[in-house]
C-alpha cells in the first residue's frame, strides 16, 4: 500500500544537515539493490558515497549504511519491506517516503545523541521491533560520523603492523 510521497524538504524541517541529506541516495541504492537482488545497485551506492564524501569518508559511510540496511531488511522481512523511491528517477529524487524520512531522522537523532527521538524513530522504522542488531548498526554509524565534527576530524587511522617473532 503506497502512501502519498512528501517533498524532500521534509528532511530539512527535521533539521537534517547536508551530510544526512547526502545519505538518502546511497541508502536508496543499497536497499533497493538488496530487495531486488541487484549487485550493481549496491556498487552504485558505494560510488555515490565516494563521489559525495571522498574515498576516505565515502567508503566507511557506504559500509555503515550497508550494515544498517541489511539489519533493517532482516527486521522488516515479515512485511513487504521498507518503501523506497527509485534513486534513478528524476521525479522520485524530489520526494521521500515515510520509511525514508524515519530512517534519515533516526540517523539524525543518533548522531546528536538524542536518545528519546532516536528511540521513537527506530520504533517507526522497524514497525515496533526494537531489533538490537539494527540499533547497534545505527549507533555504530552515529559514533563514526557524529554531528558537528568536521569530516576529517575522526580519521580511521592506519593499521599498525608489528613483527612478531
Amino acid at each position: 500500500m503506497s502512501r502519498p510521497y512528501k517533498s524532500i524538504d521534509v528532511l530539512r524541517t527535521v533539521g537534517c544537515d547536508t551530510f544526512e541529506m547526502g545519505l538518502l541516495p546511497v541508502l536508496r541504492h543499497l536497499v533497493l539493490g538488496m530487495l531486488e537482488g541487484e549487485a550493481k545497485a549496491c556498487a552504485r551506492a558505494f560510488d555515490i558515497a565516494i563521489e559525495r564524501y571522498g574515498e576516505a569518508i565515502g567508503l566507511p559511510v557506504a559500509h555503515g549504511l550497508q550494515k544498517m540496511a541489511v539489519s533493517w531488511l532482516t527486521c522488516r522481512q515479515s512485511d513487504s519491506g521498507p518503501e523506497m523511491r527509485d534513486p534513478l528517477c528524476l521525479e522520485a529524487k524530489k520526494t521521500v517516503t515515510e520509511d525514508e524520512i524515519q530512517m534519515i531522522s533516526m540517523v539524525h537523532h543518533m548522531r546528536r545523541d538524542n536518545a528519546s527521538a532516536a528511540r521513537s524513530a527506530v520504533a517507526c522504522v522497524t514497525h515496533g521491533r526494537m531489533d538490537p542488531e539494527f540499533i547497534r548498526a545505527g549507533l555504530s554509524f552515529a559514533h563514526r560520523f557524529p554531528a558537528g565534527v568536521q569530516r576529517n576530524a575522526r580519521p580511521a587511522g592506519r593499521p599498525k603492523l608489528s613483527v612478531v617473532a
